[in-house]
């Protein structure tokens, strides 16, 4: 099978996106996995740059080892992540949950939203 063959068959143009969409997917997982390491701070420098070299030499092994053992700090840290951004954003931007409320208020005092608009859309704020 050759890439540069002249008269390529449908099912190997489908392996080669198949091929394409895996490298996609698993230096993608390397970003995830090196951002979630360089974030840690729970762990130290050695044992950092050991989760490093061995998800660098066993590359596929690391990988499913790290995403085995470490997925629930994962999730945790990513969440944090989220929400300071989301705090950061909000102070750029200057809203805060309590004027996002009021705006709630005085839409649902005009009019524009009915209660269970209103309900919805206030109880996605106090959660937030």
């Amino acid at each position: 099978m050759s890439v540069l063959a002249s008269n390529p068959s449908v099912g190997e143009f489908l392996l080669w996106c198949l091929w394409v969409f895996l490298f996609v997917v698993w230096f993608w997982l390397l970003i995830t996995i090196f951002a979630d390491l360089f974030r840690r701070h729970d762990i130290g420098g050695v044992t950092k740059t050991l989760w490093f070299l061995f998800v660098i030499f066993f590359s596929f092994l690391g990988i499913i080892i790290y995403l085995l053992t470490q997925h629930d700090g994962m999730a945790q840290r990513n969440m944090q992540q989220v929400k300071a951004e989301q705090e950061q954003l909000r102070q750029i931007v200057g809203t805060s949950s309590a004027d996002e409320l009021m705006k709630l208020d005085q839409l649902k005092a005009s009019g524009s939203l009915t209660d269970e608009e209103y309900q919805a859309m206030r109880a996605k704020v106090i959660s937030s």
